[in-house]
């Protein structure tokens, strides 16, 4: 079983998100088990948890563990490919955010256009690797940090984008033969005290929740804003931004 993997089939993401089938997702990432099983842990007849099963097999999100015998029947034990899964905004090809279509550094809406991206595209290349059978070579770095004021944060970014920009420089090597590009993105976001609910509250209890919870905390990001537009180090064409 993978940790995580991506979606990008726009009808096997609907299956996904099937509440019922997101359900027998989550039951099944936990360990193999039967329909009579699972008809048991999500109160529906057995006849009706196989319809929901074969739907997810036909997908790739289920696949099959093993057989065991229970009396004169056969039962096939099934088991999800993967313990979570994210959904491509190729399962959205249309729609899909363009981080391209404007450029803005301070803006958490093409944050979260870059942030799409690069679930496409790391989607992409982990599908392509696979089927290829080769590795993938990729970093990631992540972590927080407190900033005393909105003065200290706007010279940590520019520290930072000094820093990026000064190695792309160093190491950028358009011309070479053989090499290969590579996307860098930098993000620095506010962090969220608690991980958002599993599911989205009614709108009049997100309305109750705001003050205490993530949307007060978004609201004093917008306020506190304060960091000047820096540039990236010029303009490289084969990397990512650096925000």
């Amino acid at each position: 079983m993978l940790d995580v993997t991506v979606i990008e089939d726009p009808e096997a993401a609907a299956v996904s998100l099937d509440p019922i089938r997101a359900r027998l997702l989550a039951e099944l990432a936990a360990g193999p088990a039967s329909a009579a099983m699972l008809a048991g842990q999500v109160g529906l007849p057995r006849q009706k948890v196989n319809y929901h099963l074969k739907a997810l097999e036909r997908h790739g999100l289920v696949e099959l563990a093993g057989e065991r015998r229970k009396g004169n029947v056969t039962e096939r034990l099934m088991r999800a490919t993967a313990a979570s899964y994210v959904i491509s905004p190729l399962a959205l090809a249309a729609v899909q955010p363009d981080p391209d279509r404007f450029r803005d550094q301070l803006s958490a809406r093409w944050l979260l256009a870059l942030g799409a991206r690069l679930v496409r595209d790391v989607g992409s290349l982990i599908t392509g690797a696979a089927k290829a059978r080769k590795g993938l070579a990729t970093y990631a770095l992540d972590g927080e940090v407190r900033f005393a004021s909105a003065a200290d944060r706007a010279a940590f970014i520019q520290e930072l984008t000094a820093g990026v920009g000064g190695l792309i420089r160093k190491y950028d090597a358009p011309d070479a033969e053989g090499g290969r590009d590579h996307r860098i993105v930098v993000a620095v976001h506010p962090t969220l005290k608690s991980p958002p609910p599993a599911q989205a509250p009614a709108p009049a209890q997100r309305q109750a929740q705001a003050p205490a919870g993530t949307h007060a905390e978004a609201a004093a990001a917008a306020e506190d804003q304060g960091v000047p537009r820096v540039p990236a180090g010029g303009d490289h064409r084969n990397h990512g931004e650096s925000q």
